[in-house]
């Protein structure tokens, strides 16, 4: 069968471009084909910075011919109906239907529809024109002459030539002719721009990269990257040197060369005094080269990491004279002028800010030592107001909220992970930590850091009562960063580059591992932070984002997740989970939703204050009429409506957000493997009331009736006074500790493995069942089991085994042994296999058929402790 060859050639084409690019042509000219009555067996694509083609294997000559009927109205249809139908039909007058009679509806007509099959060739020649002048580049562009007419043809670049060929591998393939905007298609292509400009004629597909190859051009993407990448790895053994492998810059260096040539380039060792993220992003940003590392013995490489060395990894795209000397050296002196700017950045983060008389409001507000770079990064980092999100303030705002809540969560995660289970040696209680003596900015010398682990070792871990403090300080100086110069030039680094000044400056190992790792897991297969202060503050951190966000209804709708709320919800299960954090969401969750719902309300009312400004100052409203406006939206009255609306939004925005995260929670533990079932099992489960001190939340005003002023306010985020819910309007669910829920799931699957698990499913499905049926007819259940009434000592055994199995299995859910608690409810299998083979429910005595009743409602009270076995299928 024919074969077609297609070749769009244009100058070079942005690589990031390329791969997708090549898969719309195929899949453009492939559905294409198809709808027009041509079938292929095979097509790929291919591509370089200076061409698309594409190769359709066993493409059939010609479209079959088709015949149809096509069914019209009847006969005595009013005319509209039958125009209609002559158009769908194709047809020009009535008089070219026939008719057909049906012996129930009659006579109708029929269009007898013969349309020939077309030659391969006429169909191509149609559909690629249509193809390249819609072609869905992300940014195009119109050239020459021809440029300044309406419909132009737009391509991402330059379209310079068509190559398109068709025919068999017996025959000699024709040119598929057309012509688009003066560029006919032909047989001829061209090949490297320096090494091979001269025309190509090719036949096929075969010696199509055959002479390519020979006019030095790799038409395989793949075949580039694999090219580049041994011939990087032989290069760099060669000096004694080991290859730092980027697979997106080998993608991306693979579609800027046609013909690889790899060469290796070097510069001042002095440079090695920067931190080896930010060469490696300097090199890799600016020069699209690879940076290499020194070989260590393997006794070296158990206690560090592999330094970097002076040279680096460069493809180009010919093969020079020289051997490619003079194009290593010019890389190598714009290299060394990018690695200026950057230890240039790096010295002057390191030294005292100019503006520094003017940041003492803001250290005083976060505690902050001056004579520290990192914390005058952060007090400029407040001085300027640097907005987070319009509706949710500034940066500032948003490390204060993250402050308060890791200081809160700091207790509940210590509490959770013990120093074995955090990796961390600890010490007793009152050791002062060690700390490095603090410096002026005069004594202080920038110096090479050391990587440190994620967690801290020895005798330099916190104890237990130094994460709160720890944790707080961890949460002031986060965002610090931001204001630096290596993050403004590469906010990739963001968070790393605070770890390395916070070891700089002496801070404590966990704070400066805390800085960096706030910001993890960035992704499913990102690790989460194991040290007790980076768990806190990375859980402030994400909760903060995503209570404010739902606090503005600035939510996730299908597909559009902007502020990445989704990845937040996961990076919270999954630091949880896989550090064994038992935290309870609602808890965690309401007061910082109180807050920024009231800081959204406050901004709200603040352009209606402007307007009544400017309508007091035109004079179009009594200089009273601004007063009136305060009062009723942010004065005492417009506060006594707040505070009773907000405990009730609390509440629905705090439950839709935990909603929120189980949805995440179901996509994550079906990616673990666990059955959709249990775990809709589980979640189902009830829920029980909670009093204001339990929830720690106080019901009643401040006292006064008013909300203090916001610069007298420091009550803990848990408890903000005036706007707290009452007992009536808040509850804690069962469902808001994703780790039980977790852990129940796992427990809920292992019993449902065994026999006795399968049975007591099947019995309390029974019992359910029989409740349910009985509920809808309204049959009366008894309110508590009476056993005066018991009549069958199958009944007996029962209530005995239900009043065992919930003390036991209340206890080991008290201790979150949940395995321990599917062993308890597996006591009650024998008794209602029992209870159901010799009771008959529905006795005739009411009272009896009611306490009976009741005594199944136990049964699935007792189960629903763990989950609700109804959703369980089997």
């Amino acid at each position: 069968m024919p074969d077609l060859l297609l070749e769009l050639r244009s100058e070079e084409i942005p690589a990031r471009m390329q791969r997708k690019a090549a898969g719309d042509l195929k899949k453009l000219l492939t559905d294409g084909l198809v709808e027009a009555g041509l079938t292929y067996e095979a097509a790929r694509e291919y591509w370089t910075p200076r061409r698309l083609t594409l190769d359709i294997r066993g493409l059939t000559a010609r479209s079959k011919d088709i015949n149809e009927e096509i069914k019209g109205p009847s006969t005595k249809a009013p005319e509209q109906a039958v125009q209609g139908f002559l158009r769908k039909a194709g047809l020009a007058s009535i008089a070219e239907a026939h008719v057909h009679s049906d012996p129930k509806k009659g006579d109708f007509y029929v269009a007898h529809i013969a349309r020939p099959g077309r030659p391969a060739e006429q169909i191509i020649a149609e559909l690629v024109p249509g193809i390249i002048r819609n072609f869905p580049w992300p940014k195009s562009m119109r050239w020459g002459p021809a440029s300044a007419k309406p419909g132009s043809l737009r391509w991402v670049r330059p379209l310079q030539s068509i190559l398109c060929t068709f025919g068999p591998e017996t025959e000699e393939p024709v040119v598929v002719d057309f012509e688009i905007d003066g560029i006919r298609s032909g047989n001829v292509t061209y090949g490297h721009r320096f090494h091979a400009p001269g025309a190509i004629t090719v036949r096929r597909f075969d010696d199509y990269v055959a002479k390519l190859e020979a006019a030095k051009v790799v038409l395989d993407a793949d075949r580039r990257k694999e090219i580049i990448l041994a011939d990087a790895r032989n290069l760099a053994f060669a000096s004694g040197l080991d290859l730092v492998e980027d697979e997106g810059l080998l993608e991306e260096v693979s579609g800027l060369v046609e013909w690889p040539v790899v060469l290796m380039g070097e510069f001042e060792q002095d440079f090695l005094t920067i931190p080896a993220e930010v060469i490696r992003l300097t090199i890799r940003a600016n020069q699209k080269c690879f940076v290499t590392t020194r070989q260590i013995s393997p006794l070296e490489g158990e206690i560090s990491q592999s330094p970097l060395s002076n040279r680096f990894i460069l493809t180009a795209n010919i093969e020079a004279k020289d051997g490619g000397k003079e194009i290593a050296h010019g890389n190598g002196k714009v290299v060394r002028a990018r690695l200026s700017d950057a230890l240039y950045f790096w010295k002057t983060d390191q030294g005292d800010l100019p503006d520094l008389d003017q940041l003492q409001a803001s250290a005083e507000k976060f505690g902050l030592d001056l004579t520290k770079p990192l914390d005058q990064r952060m007090a400029r980092l407040d001085h300027l107001g640097v907005t987070f999100h319009a509706k949710l303030g500034t940066q500032g705002e948003r490390v204060e909220r993250i402050k308060r809540l890791a200081e809160e969560l700091a207790p509940v995660v210590a509490s959770s992970i013990s120093p074995l289970e955090g990796e961390m040696a600890g010490r007793p209680e009152g050791v002062v930590s060690r700390e490095a003596p603090a410096s002026s900015a005069q004594n202080r010398k920038p110096r090479q850091d050391v990587p440190t682990p994620s967690v801290a070792f020895g005798d330099i871990s916190p104890s237990r009562g130094e994460i709160p403090a720890l944790a707080r300080r961890a949460a002031v100086l986060a965002k610090a960063d931001l204001t630096t110069e290596v993050v403004g030039e590469f906010p990739e680094l963001q968070g790393l580059m605070g770890r390395k000044y916070a070891l700089l400056q002496g801070e404590h190992p966990s704070v400066a591992a805390a800085i960096e790792e706030h910001y993890k897991p960035q992704g499913p297969s990102d690790r989460v932070p194991t040290d007790p202060v980076s768990i806190a503050v990375a859980l402030a951190d994400k909760l903060d984002t995503l209570v404010g966000f739902w606090a503005i209804d600035e939510k996730p709708t299908g597909s559009k997740d902007p502020y990445a709320l989704r990845r937040a919800a996961l990076g919270v299960i999954r630091i949880v989970v896989e550090n064994g954090v038992n935290i309870s969401l609602l808890r965690s969750m309401m007061s910082p939703i109180v807050a920024a719902y009231m800081k959204f309300q406050r901004e709200g009312s603040r352009p209606y204050l402007e307007a009544a400004d400017r309508l007091t100052s035109a004079g179009l409203a009594t200089t009273t009429y601004r007063a009136e406006v305060y009062d009723r939206l942010v004065g005492l009255s417009g506060k006594e409506a707040f505070a009773e609306k907000t405990p009730e939004m609390a509440w629905r925005l705090s439950h839709d957000l935990l909603s929120f995260f189980h949805d995440r929670l179901k996509v994550y533990l079906r990616d673990q493997g666990a059955r959709h079932d249990l775990i809709d099992a589980v979640l189902a489960a009830g829920s029980r009331p909670i009093s204001p001190l339990e929830g720690e939340m106080s019901a009643k005003p401040t006292e006064g009736g008013a909300v203090p002023p916001a610069s007298r306010r420091e009550a803990p985020p848990s408890a903000l006074p005036g706007i707290s819910p009452t007992r009536g309007a808040i509850g804690q669910s069962q469902n808001d500790d994703l780790l039980q829920i977790v852990r129940r799931v796992e427990a809920l699957g292992s019993f449902l493995d065994t026999e006795d698990g399968r049975n007591l499913l099947a019995g309390t499905k029974r019992a359910a069942n029989i409740l349910t049926a009985e509920e809808k007819k309204k049959t009366t259940i008894a309110d508590h089991v009476e056993p005066a009434l018991f009549r069958e000592n199958a009944e007996k055994t029962l209530f005995a085994a239900i009043n065992q199995a919930e003390r036991q299995a209340g206890e080991a859910i008290q201790n979150e042994d949940f395995s321990a608690a599917m062993l308890a409810l597996s006591v009650l299998r024998e008794p209602v296999d029992s209870f159901f083979e010799k009771v008959l429910v529905n006795d005739e005595d009411q009272a009896v058929r009611a306490n009976r009743l009741a005594l199944l409602a136990r049964i699935r009270a007792a189960t629903d402790r763990v989950a609700d076995f109804s959703k369980i299928a089997g």
